[in-house]
């Protein structure tokens, strides 16, 4: 989600990149590559039928989430159980200590990292994560700590508090979702996607395939659609959700998820109060075995989603453009696209969406933000020889 912007950082920001991109130091040779790696971004280049140009900065084991420090630093976590702190000025990632156990594995691992909206007092930072829970099961999670840096250019989380799990944790390591984003009153909110279960979705007594709204202490409040069920059901804002990679509020408040569908039907949805998405009960896509599903137009008491894909683009992190460096695109969308290999451009009408342009990228994008001075930034998936962080800037 996008982040408040800090003007010494917009101010220094590009002076730091192009003194790293003089570093020279040799690529990575693939998705294994220590985190200490760094990538030669010597020039930017804006290849034919792309508006930007685009920068590799730094190479990364397997990353899945970013966000930036308001010192100009960047926090990027690797699905292994890694957080790590990544200096412009110095062209390095340090590790950060005191991160949970994860569930390493499948689609499982470390997941996102967002600040607090007071982080700039309180440095209180947000973890989501597969946690390992007894025999085979696990569930994602979120936490919140201290983000306490040392002059070494190191750090640490202190006082880390678990508080929000999946209910209940169950086999498999697909499908936890664990996105996290703060709306602009300062409510937490999180995707809980259905873990491979398909019927915990309509499930009330689960948080399973649902979005979840918050408190920023985990606490639950008491105006939720389900507060008067008490329980689990009261953290619930929106159900029937298949597996939510990607969350971000528009500039008027509203909250916008994109959602991985099975063999067709990837959906962005405009998330309303109470309302229910319908999975696995109708879809614009089939079961990977060939079954049919029900379309969304079969049943109109699901919400439909704003946009569907099929072929799918398998969407992966979602930020919604406020910057100033792409004027032509402020307000619009931006979602990484993982079996597509894109960065896929959405375009809004009110609470209608459409797809705008499709950006070839040559491998799988995991994540986008927005960088305080209106660059993009994406995160390569890893899984295909990068693992790179990317800045995007309009092209020559």
């Amino acid at each position: 989600m996008p982040h408040p912007h800090h003007p010494l950082l917009v101010a220094v920001l590009p002076a730091l990149l192009s003194a790293a991109a003089c570093s020279g130091v040799a690529a990575p040779q693939d998705a294994t590559t220590p985190a200490s790696a760094s990538v030669s971004a010597s020039a930017p280049a804006a290849e034919a039928g792309r508006p930007f140009a685009v920068t590799p900065v730094h190479a990364f084991a397997e990353p899945w989430a970013m966000t930036f420090l308001p010192d100009g630093r960047l926090l990027v976590t690797e699905k292994r159980g890694q957080l790590q702190l990544y200096d412009f000025r110095a062209g390095k990632a340090t590790e950060i200590a005191g991160v949970p156990t994860v569930a390493y594995g499948g689609q499982g691992g470390l997941g996102d990292v967002v600040l607090h909206p007071d982080f700039a007092n309180n440095k209180v930072v947000y973890l989501s994560y597969a946690e390992p829970g007894d025999g085979d099961r696990r569930g994602a999670a979120v936490a919140r700590a201290r983000l306490v840096l040392d002059p070494a250019g190191g750090g640490a989380l202190q006082d880390l508090k678990v508080i929000w799990r999946q209910a209940p944790k169950v086999s498999g390591q697909g499908h936890y979702g664990h996105r996290i984003a703060f709306d602009r009153a300062g409510k937490l909110w999180i995707s809980s996607s259905e873990r491979q279960k398909f019927d915990p979705a309509q499930d009330m007594t689960s948080n399973l395939g649902k979005i979840v709204r918050l408190n920023d202490d985990g606490s639950v409040p008491a105006d939720n659609p389900f507060a008067a069920r008490g329980g689990v059901a009261s953290q619930i804002w929106s159900l029937g959700h298949r597996n939510v990679l990607g969350i971000a509020f528009d500039a008027q408040g509203r909250l916008w998820a994109q959602e991985m569908g099975p063999r067709g039907g990837d959906e962005l949805n405009l998330i309303e109060r109470g309302a229910n998405y319908g999975w696995p009960i109708v879809s614009n896509g089939d079961h990977y075995d060939g079954r049919d599903i029900p379309d969304h137009a079969t049943a109109p008491e699901f919400a439909a989603p704003k946009v569907s894909w099929n072929p799918v683009i398998s969407p992966a992190g979602l930020m919604i453009y406020s910057g100033s460096l792409f004027p032509d695109w402020k307000g619009n969308a931006f979602i990484g696209g993982l079996s597509s290999r894109s960065l896929v451009r959405i375009e809004f009408d009110g609470s209608n969406a459409k797809e705008a342009a499709r950006y070839d990228m040559g491998q799988r994008i995991r994540e986008v933000e927005q960088g305080p001075d209106g660059a993009l930034w994406l995160l390569e998936d890893g899984k295909d020889g990068g693992g790179r962080l990317l800045r995007l800037t309009p092209a020559a």
